[in-house]
């Protein structure tokens, strides 16, 4: 298993990017855990983007739309897995600069 971790900005960017090696054919996300480190509440929207859309953060890739994120607390999405095929990616911004920590958990399959 493995993490990445960004501090969210007003601005779409990506967490993370499937590139499989080897026999893998992909990954899939365990896990999102999206954290307010400020005092003040922050609005989370998340995309899953395909390869063929790439850069295409839109209603068709957004997979959690202005979820608010109280100040100091954390919200966590594991419940559902998400498997990412070659070039496929997870992103996300925050209405807000630098409020929000994003933590995608993956594996490969």
């Amino acid at each position: 298993m493995a993490l990445v971790n960004k501090v969210l900005t007003q601005a779409n960017q990506t967490i993370f990017t499937s590139t499989p090696t080897g026999n893998q054919e992909g990954h899939a996300v365990t896990c999102m855990i999206i954290c307010n480190t400020s005092v003040l509440d922050a609005v989370v929207s998340i995309y899953a983007v395909p390869s063929s859309q790439s850069g295409n953060n839109d209603a068709t890739t957004q997979i959690v739309n202005a979820l608010p994120v109280p100040a100091g607390e954390t919200v966590s999405l594991d419940q559902e897995k998400i498997v990412l095929g070659s070039g496929d990616a997870v992103t996300a911004q925050s209405d807000q600069n630098s409020r929000l920590t994003f933590t995608l958990s993956y594996i490969p399959v």
